[in-house]
């Protein structure tokens, strides 16, 4: 009999999915509004001139960097 099982708490994990990009994703906590709920990724194609990734992140995703820096220094 294990004795530090009874202590143990166990977490509930809820799956959502991105309503733009249809990709499922994990959270601990229950969402208020599950509708609204949108991936990173998604985010980034709403919001690309918050996009403040580091270009070695952008480049091992496959994201087009040349768009991104030009539009930056064009500013």
């Amino acid at each position: 009999m294990n004795i530090y099982r009874k202590r143990h708490k166990e977490k509930v994990i809820y799956k959502y999915d991105c309503s733009i990009t249809g990709k499922s994703f994990k959270r601990t906590e229950k969402a208020a509004n599950p509708e609204e709920l949108i991936s990173v990724e998604a985010y980034y194609q709403l919001n690309a001139d918050k996009d403040d990734r580091p270009a070695v992140v952008k480049k091992k995703l496959g994201l087009n960097t040349q768009n991104v820096t030009s539009e930056n220094t064009s500013n």
